[in-house]
């Protein structure tokens, strides 16, 4: 039993097993919320076919109504049932699933989905996760899941099973603990419509990664108000003021570092921006618990998969 799982309000932890992907099935059938690893962070998942369901999702993270969530799928078939592909989501999908890419993509009349799942939205963002235990569960559930970050809405988002046990004590009964997630970072959300591609998020698939799978530029259609998780100003927030690009810290701030730039600690001594990627949340969850009330941050390349960790930080920050 886990420090974290010692405290009463906690939900309970149990280490990535059959049986405790058993239990997982039983709690999602019963329309119950469960936290899961999956390759980018952990997620709070339920059934993405019943109203109270996707509702227990929104009560346990405190998440606004007009926020949709993401639908995770075991394979492009099963997503074809909900979501319509032209042949760029599908050149997409064979590309990159499995894998940390959502694609927002026009809803089915017909889709099995509570409307709460896609915030009364005419579109779903749909993905096809790569981590073992998240597809183990897919593969026993007859049923696609809903499953945003398991954090409360708007903090930062968990790599660990104590993250979540922290973050969510006394709002949802299961953790299934897979160990620290391999990726730190949500998935790239790009939507894919008549009018062509856009990135709705960055994560660890580029901008560059998808222009050269389509063979096309992203679109300049302006962006249509929240169409995806991720998209708000403010978000991934450690509870504390942020600064970003800094050389080193004032006294009261907690300096988290990159490459030359030490601090408290440092999101990759390397400079290696995957390494940053997979180090941000817990960097930011260790900020959150020091005793210094500021954080500060130093500056990290807009190359690559630093788009996706810039973005996090700026909202961090907002």
């Amino acid at each position: 039993m886990s420090a974290a799982n010692a405290r009463n309000d906690c939900p309970e932890i149990l280490a990535l097993s059959e049986e405790a992907l058993k239990r997982a099935h039983r709690l999602l059938e019963a329309g119950k919320p469960v936290a899961i690893p999956t390759e980018t962070v952990y997620g709070l998942a339920a059934r993405a076919d019943r109203d109270a369901a996707v509702a227990a999702i929104y009560e346990a993270k405190g998440r606004p109504s007009f926020n949709p969530l993401i639908v995770h799928v075991s394979d492009r078939v099963a997503a074809e049932g909900l979501a319509l592909f032209d042949s760029r989501a599908a050149k997409l999908a064979d590309r990159f699933w499995p894998g940390p890419l959502t694609l927002v993509l026009p809803r089915r009349e017909e889709a099995a989905l509570a409307a709460a799942t896609t915030a009364g939205l005419p579109t779903v963002a749909i993905r096809c996760p790569a981590h073992p235990a998240a597809r183990a569960l897919l593969q026993l559930c007859a049923f696609p899941l809903a499953a945003p970050s398991a954090n409360r809405s708007g903090a930062v988002s968990p790599t660990t099973a104590a993250h979540v046990a922290d973050s969510l004590a006394g709002r949802i009964d299961l953790v299934v603990d897979g160990g620290a997630t391999a990726g730190g970072i949500e998935s790239t959300i790009v939507a894919v419509d008549a009018d062509g591609w856009r990135m709705l998020r960055p994560g660890p698939i580029t901008a560059d990664d998808i222009g050269a799978c389509l063979g096309e530029a992203m679109s300049e259609e302006a962006g249509k108000g929240i169409e995806a998780p991720g998209q708000l100003a403010s978000h991934y927030a450690p509870g504390k003021p942020v600064r970003l690009h800094a050389g080193d810290a004032e006294p009261d701030e907690y300096l988290i570092g990159f490459g030359d730039i030490d601090g408290d600690t440092n999101l990759s001594e390397t400079g290696d921006l995957y390494e940053a990627a997979a180090r941000l949340y817990a960097c930011l969850h260790m900020a959150a618990a020091s005793d210094r009330p500021r954080v500060a941050v130093a500056s990290v390349p807009e190359t690559g998969v630093g788009a996706a960790i810039n973005d996090r930080l700026r909202r961090a920050a907002a």
